[in-house]
């Protein structure tokens, strides 16, 4: 799936008592930005206010309209002040826009050469007047890493992907519908949510019963077309060539269903039954063509957590690559800041060094060997990786989590599955709050540092009670 391009709502603040002409520069120098990083933007132009900046009633009206003319497109906004601003008119047309969504806010830094009443800007006092009146109106806000920062600084570069990347979990998870294929395995108590805790965060939970699933397996021929499909696509997948055909037929149309199913219900991201129903009554994991789809940005969870599957999709949202859901499953020696993390194992290629297609160990002794072919098994390759969960807390009625973020190592690893050694700091202290706080085995990874990205989300945009591991040493 291509990564779609970011849109901007910008608003420049202006105040009449300063130098205006900052505001005609700042705005171009802005844009200039944005276009550079590849941001399509949507902001008032010179001939429909003074200098495309903000500062009357009447400018504030046609901010508003302009925004809400293109509430379809606009992933957040960003305020940028080269001087002080109109912090009441940043604040009334972002009210009247309601767009809900994420806000940014920069204020350029003034050059200690030019504080003369010509080109003071004052930027760094007004932007505390913007954030008290943003406040004051129950309007969430983000701000910079630096107090002020110019539009054209590094600082500012990676502020943008951060605020980007907030705004693709902000939106990402507006309206989600999400697939639960098969009931929660009954062993498996750790993956109870609340459908209604997560309905009231926009959050829809489409069922389909496993039953469903085999029959219209049954009813499918081996030779259709989408079968077929999917069988060339596994096959050029992962390397199944010691895997029987008849299992890679049965892989086949068991994901020629479930892509049918979740386009026909507009599903985005699902979590399968898998111990041992699929093994007993098809003879298959469902493994690869989980993998296939979390591959593809379309997350996919075993044992129907639908919590952890949508921790995947927050991180997949802020990185804009794969995630996987792994199990916190072993120590790895004596090291306190290590540990193993392994599936059996249905991650996405992208997480691996190297990737065969195999059977699963861990059930072949109980429903059988020939039964349990297409796990995706290999080591994790070394890389930074950030981790997310999410629980609905059922008694509070709401929904809590955590994120942080370290890194996969290569240590050396004998084992079976899908699995990787992981290093985080202070890891006893994530462990501890794990147990204290009841939080599931369960936990979603992904190869990449967005979890300061995903803890703003979550907390500010989406209200959830959120920790985040590591923010204490330093993290900000």
């Amino acid at each position: 799936m291509p990564n779609p391009k970011m849109n901007m709502g910008l608003i420049v603040g202006n105040r009449g008592f300063f130098p205006d002409h900052l505001a005609k520069s700042g705005r171009e120098e802005m844009l200039r930005v944005l276009t550079a990083a590849g941001v399509d933007v949507v902001a008032l132009t010179p001939e429909q206010s003074k200098y495309g900046a903000l500062e009357t009633r009447d400018e504030v009206r046609r901010c508003a309209d302009l925004f809400k003319q293109n509430r379809e497109r606009i992933d957040g906004i960003i305020v940028t002040l080269p001087n002080f601003g109109e912090e009441r008119a940043i604040a009334d047309a972002l009210r009247l826009a309601d767009l809900h969504v994420p806000v940014l806010i920069q204020a350029t830094p003034d050059d200690p050469k030019k504080m003369t009443i010509a080109f003071r800007r004052d930027s760094f006092c007004g932007k505390m007047s913007a954030c008290n009146n943003l406040m004051q109106y129950g309007i969430p806000y983000s701000i910079t890493t630096l107090h002020t920062e110019s539009p054209d600084s590094p600082e500012f570069a990676n502020d943008l992907e951060w605020f980007s990347a907030v705004c693709r979990v902000v939106n990402g998870f507006r309206n989600l519908r999400v697939g639960a294929i098969g009931a929660r395995p009954a062993a498996f108590n750790t993956v109870r949510y609340s459908e209604k805790i997560l309905e009231s965060q926009g959050i829809s939970i489409e069922t389909l019963d496993l039953s469903e699933v085999l029959g219209r397996i049954e009813r499918m021929r081996d030779n259709d077309d989408l079968a077929q499909a999917k069988l060339a696509a596994i096959q050029k997948y992962v390397d199944s060539s010691s895997v029987p055909r008849a299992a890679l037929v049965k892989m086949a149309k068991l994901g020629a269903v479930v892509d049918q199913w979740m386009s026909a219900t507009e599903v985005s991201i699902s979590a399968v039954q898998c111990w041992t129903s699929i093994e007993e009554n098809l003879g298959v994991v469902p493994c690869t063509v989980m993998s296939m789809m979390s591959d593809s940005l379309l997350s996919s969870a075993c044992e129907v957590d639908i919590c952890g599957v949508l921790g995947m999709h927050a991180l997949r949202l802020a990185s804009q690559s794969p995630s996987a859901l792994l199990d916190w499953n072993n120590n790895y020696g004596a090291d306190p800041n290590k540990a193993v993390c392994f599936h059996c194992s249905n991650l996405p290629k992208h997480f691996f060094r190297s990737v065969k297609m195999d059977f699963q160990e861990i059930i072949a002794g109980t429903v059988g060997k020939e039964n349990t072919f297409g796990t995706c098994v290999g080591l994790i390759k070394p890389e930074k990786m950030s981790f997310a969960r999410f629980s609905t807390d059922d008694t509070a009625g709401r929904m809590r989590g955590y994120v942080g973020q370290g890194k996969f190592t290569d240590d050396p690893l004998n084992t079976f599955g899908g699995a990787g050694v992981v290093e985080i700091p202070h890891l006893q202290k994530l462990l501890h709050y794990i147990c204290e706080n009841g939080f599931e085995h369960h936990v979603a990874a992904n190869l990449s540092t967005v979890a300061s990205a995903v803890h703003e989300a979550t907390t500010r945009y989406l209200g959830w009670n959120m920790y985040w591991h590591g923010r204490d040493a330093g993290a900000c």
